[in-house]
């Protein structure tokens, strides 16, 4: 389980000026060192307008961020207390945005939930956290919705982050938005 705790986080190697990047370093369990990139770009998804979304871990080969490494942090709890941390400054700067997480894989995503879960009443002091599913229209014709190419036309469908909503139905984003 992620306890965050906002005050116990990592001091930053470079913040880009628009709050969009930053760079910190992460101390594995086995004493090495992994610089991690967070960059928070614009969600491609014109359902989901003013979203950006957050991706954060070290850099490929490709000089891409690599969401899909397993990384053993020896304080986890630090490093997504860093991340969310400056998730909450770039919110503030920009207050009528949110910021979307995807887990990249089912661990991710479940990771995600936890910790939105079990840090649900100290985020909800600042944060409004929304859960995203996607649903596609059945029409009254009986036929599914499809776009100009003829396939599925999936929406989001946002809702309050569900504290009690079981593990086994993740939702398939996150979002995090100012408590104003």
């Amino acid at each position: 389980m992620i306890i965050l705790n906002l005050e116990d986080t990592i001091e930053p190697l470079w913040v880009s000026e628009d709050l969009t990047k930053y760079i910190f370093n992460s101390v594995l369990k086995n004493n090495s060192v992994v610089e991690l990139h967070v960059h928070i770009n614009i969600h491609s998804d014109p359902l989901l307008p003013n979203v950006y979304n957050l991706a954060f871990g070290p850099l490929g080969d490709d000089g891409q961020i690599n969401d899909i490494i397993k990384l053993n942090h020896s304080n986890i709890n630090k490093v997504f207390s860093t991340i969310i941390l400056f998730a909450l400054a770039f919110l503030q700067e920009n207050n009528q945005m949110a910021i979307g997480i995807d887990g990249s894989n089912e661990v991710r995503a479940y990771l995600y939930h936890r910790m939105f879960k079990s840090n649900h009443n100290e985020l909800s002091e600042f944060l409004i956290t929304i859960g995203v599913d996607w649903y596609v229209k059945l029409l009254r014709t009986g036929e599914v919705e499809t776009d100009d190419n003829g396939f599925a036309f999936f929406k989001p469908r946002p809702e309050p982050f569900d504290a009690l909503r079981k593990t086994n139905d993740l939702y398939r984003y996150y979002l995090m938005s100012l408590n104003q």
